[in-house]
């Protein structure tokens, strides 16, 4: 395990940490005694909850970005834009630096979710290719971006509410925002399926400090 000289794991030392709050407790506990939530060493369902939020999220992506996310209808005309023609339409009408933020938030922030979710699930059962800490800090990105994945939606809502002159001009969400909505809810539940705490065991033998190099009194097995 990839751990700093002298430190060492809570499940190493006998105890089991509450994933909620915080609180180590003995191993073998069944509940935490400050917050009562069920305690686990290690959750071994995780990676097949974490797949299986992953599909479900990766399916509701694709038809987020075929279908239109806003309809707008005027007296003379109505125009229907998906998530990355709205962004070129922007673009072309000068408004580049929306437009970049549209692409980031609604296409390169949801990708690099999954690349990350999928990656992570993928070095816990196949072996990493990255550091511990580096992978730790990976989920932890996953986790804090997750909470504003829902700023396209609210865009949406709060847009669709105001802009409503009746024959003037009205805009309504379109089935995109739905499944984006769903696509951003399912790979939150995704990421919190993962239990963190799988990425320091499936550390590579060689990366566990030799008791040897520490006290030289130690001699090394023939």
């Amino acid at each position: 395990m990839d751990l700093p000289e002298g430190l060492t794991t809570a499940r190493a030392r006998g105890l089991v940490g509450c994933t909620r709050c915080m609180r180590p407790s003995p191993a073998g506990t069944r509940t935490c005694p400050r917050c009562g939530s069920p305690l686990q060493s290690r959750d071994p369902l995780s990676l097949q909850k974490v797949w299986a939020w992953w599909l479900v999220g990766l399916g509701c992506y694709i038809p987020a970005n075929l279908y239109p996310m806003l309809e707008t209808r005027t007296l003379v005309s109505s125009q229907s834009d998906t998530i990355v023609g709205g962004a070129i339409d922007l673009a072309s009408h000068g408004n580049l630096g929306v437009a970049i933020i549209i692409l980031i938030a609604s296409v390169l922030i949801p990708v690099g979710k999954f690349v990350i979710v999928a990656g992570l699930a993928i070095g816990v059962r196949h072996g990493p290719q990255i550091s511990d800490h580096r992978r730790h800090l990976l989920y932890e990105v996953v986790e804090y971006i997750g909470r504003w994945s829902m700023i396209d939606v609210f865009v949406v809502a709060i847009l669709s509410s105001l802009v409503q002159l009746q024959a003037l001009a009205t805009i309504t969400p379109g089935w995109a925002s739905l499944f984006f909505a769903l696509s951003v809810i399912f790979t939150m539940l995704s990421a919190q399926s993962f239990d963190s705490r799988l990425i320091w065991d499936s550390a590579p033998e060689t990366d566990q400090p030799d008791a040897t190099q520490d006290d030289p009194s130690k001699e090394r097995p023939a």
